[in-house]
């Protein structure tokens, strides 16, 4: 296994990039898939281990599916209300938290005997909030080691009705619901407690939905309705847009270094919300230019920024590294919600732009950067957590090499990214 990569300083950042299919919208699409009445071919998947765990998932619950030779095109034959069918298996599911909080939701309707656990980070990342929601319709759980944390026995019986849910710590929680929610005999009303977060994620969900046959009422993100006793009806074939997060970094590359990147497969109308990146970078003083299919960035000089990024919280840690090359000091607010990913981002963050020299504040919920005069080789510890390590390899903008520990983390979600950063990485 390769323990670390040295990423050489380029001359100039410059190209175009093919961005690999969302995460996101590739495990909502397939789970939609497999509840859908008829055949599903999802065009440009992302093949990365959480979506492996997904596929790995909806096999042992007998969903066929047949995967292209080169892993972009995934044909699905959908179960309608057959699924989740009735099983006595235990779903082993890393830390993929998109698959757990969405997966434990839908199979939370049958009495299924099944057990769904992750491994140790994702053992202690929560899942209250949901489960108290679940219970609320009459759902039936057993927690097989410590409580309100995965590994959880499944006994089903969720029916429903109206549901609160605290919507403070992750939109998750709220997306499996609503995945759900559509084939219960009952109609569903869940009403949110608490702030809700991410809300784009939201958005995403209920606009896949809708492309899957199901209307979700959003009642100014305090209320959703949804009627019960519906199909999903598979949309036959479907395209899986380019990953809006993974952008972040190369949008970032130019500019902080320079010339031109253009990320392909993405545009001014993606669903994602992870597009707003483009126009905060745009703030900071970048020359962006949206299209269609694509979205251009070139290198101005960049100034800091003060903003709430709430709504976009894996691409607001990108931020946190392009601060470092802007005058200023810059603060990110209302990301409570880092502590709970796949890390404590929010303390492992700080710990590591301390290392640059950067004078860092960590709050509970907000971080303040004021940039080194120098940024000096450094050796960044990744945390296990995928993009801690794809965007500190921008520290090698800065003229000085950058060491990133555990690279092979990345597998999470975006499996040949430093290939792709180097193919935009100019050395003479």
């Amino acid at each position: 296994m390769i323990k670390k990569i040295i990423i050489q300083p380029p001359i100039k950042i410059e190209g175009d990039i093919y961005l690999p299919g969302s995460k996101s919208i590739t495990n909502r699409a397939l789970l939609l898939s497999a509840m859908s009445y008829g055949k599903t071919v999802l065009k440009n998947i992302l093949y990365s281990d959480d979506v492996k765990y997904m596929l790995y998932a909806l096999q042992k619950l007998g969903i066929k599916y047949i995967l292209s030779k080169n892993n972009t095109f995934c044909k699905i034959y959908g179960q309608g209300k057959n699924f989740p069918i009735n099983k006595n298996i235990t779903l082993f599911l890393g830390n993929a938290g998109t698959a757990v909080r969405s997966l434990l939701s839908v199979l939370s309707i049958k009495s299924n005997n099944i057990i769904i656990t992750g491994d140790k980070r994702m053992q202690q990342r929560p899942i209250k909030h949901l489960i108290d929601a679940l219970k609320q319709g009459n759902a039936k759980f057993k927690y097989l080691k410590q409580k309100n944390n995965v590994p959880i026995y499944i006994k089903g019986g969720f029916k429903g009705g109206i549901i609160f849910l605290n919507g403070s710590i992750s939109s998750q929680f709220l997306t499996g619901l609503l995945l759900a929610s559509p084939i219960l005999k009952n109609n569903t009303q869940i009403l949110i407690q608490g702030n809700l977060v991410s809300k784009p994620y939201i958005d995403l969900t209920i606009q896949m939905m809708k492309d899957f046959g199901i209307k979700v009422i959003n009642r100014n993100y305090k209320e959703f309705f949804i009627t019960g006793n519906q199909n999903y009806i598979s949309p036959k074939k479907y395209f899986i847009e380019g990953d809006a997060s993974s952008a972040s970094y190369f949008l970032s590359a130019a500019a902080i270094k320079g010339g031109t990147v253009n990320v392909l497969g993405i545009g001014k109308n993606s669903i994602q919300g992870d597009i707003k990146f483009a126009s905060i970078l745009e703030k900071m003083g970048a020359k962006i230019t949206f299209g269609k299919n694509y979205i251009q960035c070139s290198k101005k000089e960049l100034h800091s920024i003060d903003m709430d990024l709430n709504d976009i919280p894996d691409a607001a840690m990108t931020i946190a590294i392009t601060a470092l090359f802007a005058k200023g000091k810059t603060t990110i607010r209302n990301i409570y919600n880092w502590r709970v990913k796949e890390t404590d981002r929010l303390y492992a963050m700080s710990h590591e732009l301390k290392k640059v020299g950067a004078i860092i504040t960590e709050g509970n919920d907000y971080l303040t950067i004021i940039p080194p005069k120098k940024i000096p080789k450094v050796e960044i510890s990744t945390y296990n957590d995928h993009r801690i390590a794809m965007c500190f390899s921008l520290l090698s903008l800065s003229g000085t090499p950058v060491i990133i520990l555990n690279p092979k983390c990345i597998n999470k979600t975006f499996p040949d990214y430093f290939l792709k950063f180097y193919s935009i990485c100019k050395y003479n």
